[in-house]
């Protein structure tokens, strides 16, 4: 069975069982607690928490997902990718464990004619429900095996929702492994399907199993999981995932471009590698199209070591370069089903290729690094070496490893393992601090929620609201009341302040009371539609219950909104002047003023584009807001952001016939009134990734006029009209380079002069020859081109002592000849503490300086003396 008819005899199998299609999510998920898409059910979580209620209570989804904890696996075993579709299934408190254990079984044995022979199961320790389910399904008892939390308790490794859960397991046969179940194999009896029950809500905890349970949820929910890949491999009688339909035409390519076939499941290393290259390409080329860059951190992190490791492995088979090649054969078969793949094809090719290129930098700069640590090496190179080379350079510890092996060393890679551990404990004990004290603060959001329900936000339509205080929040929960000075949480039940999301800030405003007055700092989302005002008591008391009237602060909102509408024309004038490659990768919307991140390779020229975006303002274009079906608006062409979270119903923002966008965001009435627009900055912060910043309105307009002051500020000291400032400037800078360059020659034809002077008034001793002199006047790096003049004209063995003052310091420097074995720091040792300084430098050249420039006479007459001294010796 093909994977297209896979995944549609599962849509279509759920989709009679009333269960809504969603479509997948991107890869890059609006949770904050999550670095990339790892699950199906991770769109689905404010559902099991409770936060909103779905329509209908049933959803099924193919979900793109990405597991890195798997990395080391692939190529290891049959069945692991970094990357993968899960197919599932989803009850948000309607049917639970009966329906889904017996729709599986259905869908195993009767749709996909799975041998129910060769099908396995395991159960949560304790969950006899479960057990006895599955017998009066017909699955005998020694085919049902009992694990515990790590294998058979699921949740996405956070705290959140979780639950025990039930897995279908397939018997690939005794050529993948030992007899005994998956409790025994999991490669032989590799597990195709969990099925959630998704009840409890777990705390922090490090391992898979090591969590306290918190509570129940609200609701008992369904959460499966369906590897396609897996299933896929079953289905076509092939070894492992990279020879499906989904993967062999590039697993394919890997063997044509390594010039060798691949040598099947040997347990060599070019088996794995093989299947690494496949695997990784596909992996790189959908985290790319869902708007991953390569960077040093967070998920870019993630994708440059995807792309790292798929490199290496496919020049150990003898392939470079391979990326550009490889993810355009995934594109190619999988562009179809994801057509985001498609659209993102030409940026795919280009991150990689640069990518790759850049590696190849690294590897160069490593190679030259790890080739002066085997110089200084006798043995074993160090563990500290290897982590430095492998943590500041990217260059891969195999490789260190390969090139000792070569030179006769080894590598302690204990201790490298060590420091890699380490650093990866002090990452995951950061990431769930930070994770921690977000869900305990959701938690807190999702009580007062419970209670009072969600806000309502009038902000598009009024700037005033008379409501009602529902809950005030501090650092440890709720609070009674709050008194003047006061900084805290404020919940409102209806409000005109815009909740900071979709880039744009958050409102500031005034809360009035009967009793005082409140400064309204900050709003921002604390849940979806519950808004958080952080505010400050100015003046008397705010307690729950209140009625208060919002203001917002209008000058700024409508500065904010005029950058918002700015933004959207920016995003389209560029897809029109770049190509709809350059889609919108994050921004900032502020009042007067916008940052806007976008996918593009090369710089680009922002003078035209500035004035495409002008000139499309002043012919006003109308301000549209209209609401619709999602899947109604995305046909309409309405533009869905990178990392933005929408519902099934959106609001949309048309600016004029060229910009349409799913937008909850404040905007102006009319396209003029958005102008003008300024842009000030046009940089690369990262691979693929540029980076526009511009002013707006006012803003845009005070910063032409500053300019303009300078530039006529410019003209009246050069003398000439504002038009001519530039041209006349230019002339006068070339002059003065000119005169400088003069200058430059007729200094070192008088340095010359003193180096010929004193090179020819040597003072000569038994030992060779000294020059010891102060000349006023002088820098350093004039003592230093002098000395080299003396040295040149004289001798090998010889010794020069300058000094000179220079900004009320004094300044010495000793230099000698190749036929002197002594530091030239030596002999300025005594004379420096004799100007209040000290004497630093290695070799034949040393340097000192002190505060009193009134001794250096006296400290020349003492090196001088040292320098004798010293000559007198050989």
């Amino acid at each position: 069975m093909l994977s297209t008819d896979i995944r549609s005899t599962f849509l279509d199998f759920f989709r009679e069982r009333d269960h809504r299609v969603v479509p997948s999510s991107p890869l890059v998920p609006s949770d904050p607690t999550l670095l990339l898409t790892n699950a199906g059910m991770n769109q689905f979580k404010p559902y099991f928490l409770g936060e909103t209620t779905p329509e209908p209570p049933r959803a099924v989804s193919v979900q793109k997902c990405a597991r890195t904890s798997d990395i080391e696996n692939v190529g290891r075993t049959t069945r692991h990718a970094t990357f993968f579709e899960m197919l599932g299934n989803f009850s948000f408190g309607d049917y639970f464990k009966a329906e889904t254990i017996a729709w599986a079984w259905e869908l195993f044995t009767r749709h996909y004619n799975l041998d129910p022979e060769r099908l396995w199961v395991t159960v949560y320790l304790d969950d006899e429900e479960s057990v006895r389910l599955w017998r009066r399904i017909g699955v005998p008892s020694e085919r049902i095996q009992r694990l515990g939390m790590g294998d058979n308790h699921w949740s996405m490794g956070i705290p959140g929702p979780c639950g025990p859960s039930t897995e279908l397991h397939y018997d690939r046969g005794p050529s993948f492994g030992r007899e005994g179940g998956p409790a025994v194999d999991g490669e032989r009896y590799q597990e195709l399907w969990n099925l959630v029950f998704m009840q409890n809500l777990r705390g922090e905890g490090s391992g898979k199993g090591e969590y306290p349970i918190l509570g129940e949820l609200p609701t008992r929910n369904i959460d499966t999981g369906l590897g396609l890949d897996r299933l896929a491999a079953v289905l076509q009688d092939v070894d492992t995932v990279c020879e499906t339909d989904l993967l062999s035409p590039t697993f394919q390519l890997v063997q044509e471009m390594a010039g060798r076939p691949y040598p099947g499941r040997d347990g060599s290393d070019d088996s794995s590698s093989f299947r690494i290259v496949a695997e990784h390409s596909r992996s790189i080329a959908f985290l790319i199209a869902d708007g991953v860059m390569p960077a040093r951190d967070g998920r870019g992190y993630v994708l440059r070591r995807l792309m790292r490791r798929a490199i290496r492995h496919a020049r150990r088979l003898g392939i470079d370069p391979a990326l550009p090649d490889l993810t355009s054969s995934v594109i190619g078969t999988l562009g179809g089903t994801w057509p985001e793949l498609t659209r993102r094809s030409e940026l795919i090719r280009q991150v990689v290729t640069a990518e790759e290129e850049g590696f190849e930098r690294t590897l160069r700069q490593g190679s030259r690094l790890l080739d002066a640590a085997i110089t200084r090496t006798t043995s074993t190179i160090s563990g500290r070496t290897a982590f430095e080379l492998h943590d500041t350079y990217g260059f891969p510890i195999d490789l260190t490893i390969d090139a000792a092996r070569s030179a006769g060393l080894t590598v302690d890679t204990d201790a490298f393992a060590e420091l890699l551990d380490e650093q990866r404990r002090q990452a995951h004990r950061a990431g769930q601090d930070r994770k921690g004290d977000a869900v305990a603060r959701q938690e807190v959001y999702r009580r007062v929620t419970a209670e009072h329900g969600l806000t309502d936000f009038v902000g598009h339509a009024a700037e005033t609201a008379e409501t009602t205080v529902l809950a005030l929040l501090g650092p440890g929960g709720e609070l009674r009341g709050a008194a003047e000075g006061d900084e805290l949480e404020v919940i409102l039940s209806r409000t005109p302040c815009y909740a900071e999301s979709g880039g744009q800030v958050g409102d500031t405003g005034t809360l009035h009371t009967p009793t005082g007055k409140a400064r309204v700092l900050d709003t921002r989302p604390g849940l979806d539609g519950l808004h958080v005002h952080t505010v400050r008591i100015l003046d008397g008391e705010l307690r729950p219950g209140d009625e208060v009237q919002a203001v917002i602060d209008a000058d700024r909102r409508q500065a904010t909104a005029r950058s918002h509408s700015a933004t959207h024309v920016l995003h389209a004038m560029l897809r029109r002047l770049l190509g709809d490659h350059a889609t919108q990768r994050g921004s900032r919307v502020e009042p007067g003023r916008l940052r806007f991140d976008f996918t593009h390779l090369s710089p680009v020229e922002t003078g035209s584009l500035q004035t495409l975006v002008n000139d499309y303002l002043l012919d006003d274009p109308g301000v549209r807001v209209w609401e619709a079906a999602r899947a109604d608006a995305e046909t309409a062409g309405a533009i869905a952001l990178f990392g933005e979270k929408y519902g099934e119903h959106v609001r949309i923002v048309d600016i004029g016939d060229a910009s349409r966008e799913l937008c909850g965001g404040t905007h102006v009435g009319h396209g003029s009134q958005a102008g003008p627009v300024h842009i000030v900055g046009e940089s690369s912060i990262g691979t693929g990734l540029r980076r526009i910043e511009a002013l707006t309105g006012a803003d845009a307009l005070r910063h032409h006029d500053h300019q303009r002051h300078l530039l006529d500020e410019l003209a009246a000291l050069l003398n000439v009209h504002p038009d001519q400032a530039p041209a006349r400037l230019r002339q006068r800078l070339e002059t003065l380079a000119e005169t400088q360059r003069h200058l430059e020659t007729l200094r070192g034809a008088e340095l010359n002069a003193h180096a010929d002077r004193l090179a020819s008034q040597a003072e000569q001793t038994p030992g060779g020859w000294l020059v010891a002199q102060t000349i006023p006047g002088l820098t350093s790096t004039d003592l230093r081109t002098i000395a080299r003049g003396i040295l040149n004209r004289r001798a090998p063995r010889g010794i020069v002592v300058l000094g000179t003052e220079s900004g009320g310091k004094a300044a010495l420097l000793a230099a000698v000849g190749t036929d002197i074995a002594v530091p030239a720091r030596d002999l300025l040792t005594r004379a420096a503490r004799q100007v209040g300084g000290g004497a630093g430098g290695k070799g034949r050249v040393a340097n000192a300086g002190g505060r009193h420039p009134e001794h250096l006479p006296e400290a020349i007459g003492t090196a001088a003396s040292d320098a004798r001294a010293f000559l007198e010796t050989l």
